[in-house]
This record gives structure tokens, C-alpha cells and sequence, in this order.
């Protein structure tokens, strides 16, 4: 046997026991890819510093960061609720400075005939107002615009002018528009006397999202798992798709998925999800959803890292997405439109018998090949998360296990302890790590892979050695068809 030592020399002549340790088959199991989520938005006066990402451990330490109502500690605290354990960093940007920001009034008539409260909600969040009675709709008005004022973590400000309340989103830009505005979302009244119209329902008239290009030069090579991504406006989306393509290439390999949420009714959605075809991005429907658009991408992202660095391959379906209010009944899609929107790639969410919001399939815009040919080879985010852990424990192993080795063909008469990798060592492991996937649940049929597996010299560069990996993902179980043929 020619022992082949890493750091003992063979030309001792003093007198010891000289002994290195050699770790390269101390680790047996698969790799553990621990997750990051990089969470971008705007923020407000905060001491973060722009384009500079900072680690998010709580809610608390996001609004000093950010700034309380600020978009980007809004997600980072509806991201933390859904999962505490995975590390996070957040990434802010400022506001547009040539945007403008949405808004939206509430107009109040007559004169309160009874003392009570008024609920007001805006983006989820409820503003209470105390009225007497007796009390006019100017003086209610001005009151309530206190409340709103009063309410650090609100995403917009207020005035009164008369009885007409106008609210003003605390950021500049498209993000803003749709922002929910109403009144009495559990069932409250107003004092009797007192009529309150929202008009319109959702903030509108924001313009201008910021310029995404220097937050993903910021980025550099960190390598981060979910991406949550509040913007949806075709330049912001385009951007952080070619920048994932690239991520996703082999030679970054450092790959990630962008989660982004939308409202608008059905047919934007539709037009939405049609719009787009990248199988490193999802975009949920939030439409009904009280929360900004930014919490509910924040919660579908927390789902995603929490329970895909667990399993992978394992669907998200029916997972609560933390935090988020369920809409009204009758702003619920029905299951037609929830199809509907699937073939849009549009993610989807329902609403259980007990109010909780749950992933109701979790899947990428990509529905066509390049050639413009159906595809849903990439339409559920498990194939992407799962793609991306199997290239990452392979490459581990390799790296890991054959550090320094030479390269040689099959057949010759090598010592045993010799650091030489040949083709046939090469396809012997490859199979050895289908069988780890396979008892992680994570690929099928082995025996198929084994057979079909390819390891060979590059015929150009003797110093390379390739490898055809062919493994067969498993799926997963989203639907079930029974036919129930009964007899009488």
C-alpha cells in the first residue's frame, strides 16, 4: 500500500511519530444548507444606512433600523412571525425621490346622536377614534386624522380639512396603490348619526417605485435562499429576474427565488402573472387581503424558508401564513378563479373554516419554454428549491471529499491509499449520493439513475472530469381524483 500523506514529508530523519488527520470522509449524511432571506424595501428616517444590507433578529430592531411604519420593517416584522430561525438580512432602499406618494380620503357627513368609537382600518392595521355625543362630522374627522397620526406603525399619514380625512401613504411610489382602507372589518358601527364613505377603497395615484439596479449591485455575490420583493412593476420585476437567472448560473451557483405578492382584480392578476415567465420568481395574489401587498410577499416568504430548508420537495399547501388577515367572504376567489390564476402563474391563498389564511399552492411564473412551447417542468417553487439543494450537496461532497486528488483513467494498479479519482470512482459516487437522496425523500427510481449516470475525462482537458447526473425528483402529492363507483 503507498500511503499518500498530506503534510507528513517523506524525507524525515529525526526520530517521532509524525500524524496529520484527514477529515475528507468524516462527514457521511447530506449536506445541511442552512438558509438566508434577504428582504428588500423602502425604508423611512431609521439609522440603517441605504443599500447597505444589515442582519434583522426582531421586529423591534427593523423599526429602529427602518423607521416604524416603514415598508421594509413592516416585512421584516411579518417575516419574523413566520419564522424566527432562519437568518435575515434586509436590504433598504429610499424612496423615488421624483415619485409620488398614493392616497385616498374618507369623507364623513352628519352628527354623531350617540357616543361610540369609530374603526377605521388602514393596510390591516385598526385606528380607533372616540366620538361623543353630538359631535359633528368636521370635529370626528379631525379626531380621527389624530388617530391615524397617533399610530406609529401606519402606513400612511392624515389631514382633515372639513369632514373629509385625506390619507397619504408614507412612501412614494406604485407599491402603495391598492393599499386597503376601510371601516369596521370585524363588524364594527359607526355612532349612529355619523355616515363614513372610503373612496376609494384602496389608496391609488402613487407613482414612481425606486430604481432597482444599484440594490442588486449592492448585493455582490452573498448568497441568500428567499428573496422577499415588494415591488411589481415590470422594470423592478425584470431586474431581479435577470439578476437570479445569472444567480442561478453555474458559475455563481448561488441561487435564490424572489417572492413578491400583488393585488387588483382577478383580470390584473391574470395580466400579471401572464406578464411574466421565470421559474426564480413567484408573485401570491393578495386581493381582498387587508395587509399591504409587502407583508403578505413577507408571509408567503417566510413559508418558503421556513418549511423548504426542512424539505424541499415537500408542498407548502395549507401552511397559515402568519400575520395575514383573511378577506371578507365576499371578496374570496372561488375555486374557478383560483385555477384560473395558476395557469397565470399566480400563486394562490385560502381562508379555513377558523379565519386563518393558508398557502393554497405556492408556485413560479414559469409557464413556457423558450420557444414558446407549454412547460411546467419549473411550476412548483419544491422543483426549484429541491434543483438548488441537490447541486448544493453534490458539489459539497465533491469539494469536501476530493480536495487535492489526482486524476487518472479506470484500470490501472493504484495504491490503495492513493488521492486519485477515476471515472469509475466518480459514477460510484455520484450513485452513492442518489442513495442519501433517495432516504431524504427527495428523488425516485434509483436503480434508473444508476444505470443512466455518466462520469468521464473531458476529452479536451485532461484535468476535468464530467458528470451526467440524471435523478428523478420526486413529486408532490397537490392533487387527488376518486372515482367512487357504488353498488345498491
Amino acid at each position: 500500500m503507498a500511503i499518500s500523506f498530506d503534510s507528513v514529508p517523506r524525507n524525515l530523519r529525526v526520530p517521532f511519530v509524525y500524524a496529520e488527520f484527514d477529515n475528507s470522509n468524516a462527514v457521511n449524511g447530506a449536506a445541511l444548507m442552512a438558509y438566508r432571506t434577504l428582504a428588500c424595501g423602502q425604508m423611512l428616517t431609521g439609522t440603517a444606512t441605504p443599500l447597505t444590507p444589515v442582519r434583522v433578529t426582531s421586529a423591534a430592531q427593523a423599526r429602529t433600523l427602518f423607521g416604524a411604519a416603514s415598508m421594509l420593517a413592516q416585512i421584516c416584522d411579518t417575516y419574523l412571525d413566520g419564522d424566527a430561525m432562519t437568518e435575515l438580512w434586509a436590504m433598504p432602499v429610499a424612496d423615488n425621490a421624483a415619485g409620488q406618494a398614493a392616497t385616498g380620503t374618507v369623507t364623513l357627513t352628519g352628527a354623531a346622536t350617540e357616543g361610540g368609537t369609530l374603526v377605521l382600518y388602514v393596510g390591516g392595521r385598526a385606528v380607533s377614534c372616540g366620538v361623543t355625543a353630538g359631535q359633528q362630522a368636521s370635529a370626528v374627522a379631525t379626531a380621527l386624522a389624530a388617530a391615524v397620526n397617533a399610530k406609529d406603525d401606519c402606513p400612511c399619514t392624515a389631514a382633515a380639512a372639513g369632514a373629509v380625512v385625506t390619507l397619504t401613504a408614507r412612501h412614494k411610489g406604485l407599491a402603495s396603490n391598492g393599499l386597503d382602507v376601510r371601516m369596521n372589518y370585524y363588524g364594527e358601527s359607526a355612532p349612529a348619526g355619523l355616515s363614513v364613505a372610503v373612496a376609494p377603497a384602496g389608496l391609488s395615484g402613487g407613482t414612481a417605485n425606486p430604481d432597482v439596479a444599484p440594490l442588486i449591485a449592492a448585493l455582490g455575490d452573498e448568497h441568500y435562499n428567499i428573496i422577499v420583493w415588494p415591488w411589481t412593476d415590470p422594470a423592478s420585476l425584470r431586474a431581479v429576474e435577470q439578476e437570479l437567472l445569472d444567480r442561478w448560473g453555474p458559475l455563481r451557483m448561488i441561487e435564490g427565488v424572489a417572492i413578491a405578492a400583488a393585488t387588483g382584480t382577478h383580470g390584473e392578476l391574470g395580466t400579471l402573472g401572464d406578464s411574466r415567465n421565470s421559474q426564480h420568481l413567484c408573485i401570491a395574489h393578495a386581493h381582498g387581503v387587508p395587509n399591504p401587498v409587502w407583508e403578505v410577499a413577507a408571509a408567503f416568504a417566510a413559508v418558503a424558508a421556513y418549511y423548504g430548508n426542512i424539505d424541499p420537495a415537500r408542498p407548502f399547501q395549507t401552511l397559515p401564513l402568519t400575520g395575514i388577515l383573511p378577506p371578507v367572504e365576499s371578496d374570496r376567489f372561488t375555486l374557478q378563479e383560483n385555477n384560473l390564476l395558476l395557469y397565470d402563474g399566480i400563486s394562490t391563498l385560502y381562508v379555513d373554516a377558523g379565519g386563518t389564511v393558508r398557502v393554497q399552492r405556492l408556485i413560479t411564473t414559469y409557464k413556457t419554454s423558450p420557444n414558446g412551447a407549454e412547460d411546467p417542468s419549473y411550476l412548483d417553487l419544491n422543483t426549484i428549491l429541491t434543483l438548488g439543494y441537490l447541486r448544493y450537496d453534490f458539489r459539497t461532497y465533491i469539494l469536501r471529499k476530493y480536495p487535492r486528488h489526482k486524476l487518472a483513467d479506470d484500470g490501472n494498479n493504484f495504491g490503495v491509499g492513493q488521492p486519485i479519482i477515476t471515472p469509475r470512482v466518480g459514477k460510484a459516487e455520484a450513485v452513492a449520493r442518489a442513495r442519501v437522496w433517495e432516504e431524504l425523500g427527495l428523488v425516485e427510481n434509483v436503480d434508473d439513475f444508476a444505470a443512466n449516470v455518466v462520469c468521464e475525462r473531458n476529452a479536451s482537458d485532461r484535468n476535468r472530469l464530467d458528470w451526467l447526473l440524471p435523478p428523478d425528483l420526486v413529486n408532490q402529492f397537490v392533487v387527488g381524483g376518486v372515482k367512487i363507483q357504488f353498488i345498491l
